[in-house]
């Protein structure tokens, strides 16, 4: 069994952002929003280990800023087009795209690898 993680007032983390999320509609809409950059930062963090690199080796690879690296490791920040290609270059990955259509249930999906 893994540890769950735990606030300095002894709360799992997990179970308080649970009963914000249940009370607080813009908090919920906030976690909404960001969800995709934070698959999109948990992709990264796990490659970028399984290579064995540092922040500032990935970022020496893209030509970017150790701050950039940390930026979209964060899961907070919107990522351009442009720098996922990169990021996918540099991780050894392919980048795919795509769009749905259809209900979100049952999604119709259109994937394009760049």
């Amino acid at each position: 069994m893994s540890p769950r993680a735990v606030s300095p007032i002894a709360t799992a983390v997990a179970d308080a952002a649970r009963r914000r999320r249940n009370r607080d509609p813009d908090y919920r809409a906030a976690q909404e929003r960001l969800a995709p950059y934070e698959g999109i930062a948990r992709f990264v963090i796990v490659r970028r280990g399984e290579l064995e690199l540092t922040q500032e080796q990935l970022a020496d690879r893209m030509g970017t800023s150790h701050s950039a690296i940390s930026r979209i490791e964060s899961g907070q920040h919107r990522t351009s087009v442009a720098t996922l290609e990169r990021l996918a270059e540099a991780l050894q990955v392919r980048f795919v795209m795509g769009f749905e259509t259809g209900p979100r249930e049952a999604p119709f999906r259109e994937l394009v690898s760049v």
